[in-house]
């Protein structure tokens, strides 16, 4: 790969994979509003489906894949790993595949999965480069306790190989 694509599109692709990024965990906040009103309805359970949580992501690793022709072209892919962090203390990690589906203007297809003690969480986004300043992902299923998982999360990239996510999720 030149070197003049590794220093104009790798802030913009470590951006954008980012913003892909989609993790779970931690904090409950008040239901979200539901249509039930059967009688095997009850606050516990509103709360226990409805969730809010906030993770940072902390990347260990980050690969280009050129392929097809020399330099960005469609089907090229951007692999990110990253620890995920809540209050500090790691509590899981997240892997996201980014593949261009166009160059000119750019856009990539990204798709996470995501480990947590509770299970495995995914989520996929077409993004548009340049970046916005975040971007809503939205979840695609998951494992475990994550298994009926609906709703998005909010990416906000904190540098360049930082993320902080806040997931909404109705489970």
């Amino acid at each position: 790969m030149p070197s003049t694509w590794k220093t104009s599109k790798v802030r913009y692709l470590s951006a954008a994979a980012g913003m892909a990024a989609v993790v779970v965990g931690g904090v409950a906040i008040a239901p979200l509003a539901s249509a039930d009103t059967s009688a095997s309805f009850t606050a516990p359970d509103a709360e226990e489906r409805a969730k809010t949580f906030e993770l940072v992501g902390k990347q260990t690793s980050i690969a280009d894949i050129d392929l097809g022709r020399t330099g960005i072209s469609p089907g090229d892919q951007r692999v990110i790993h990253e620890d995920l962090y809540r209050d500090g203390e790691k509590v899981g990690d997240h892997s996201v595949v980014c593949t261009y589906t166009q160059v000119d203007p750019a856009a990539l297809q990204c798709l996470g999965t995501f480990s947590l003690p509770e299970g495995q969480f995914a989520a996929q986004a077409l993004l548009h480069l340049p970046a916005p300043s975040y971007v809503d992902v939205g979840i695609t299923g998951g494992s475990g306790d994550y298994r009926n998982a609906q709703g998005f999360v909010r990416t906000v990239p904190a540098g360049d190989t930082e993320r902080h996510f806040t997931v909404f999720m109705k489970r």
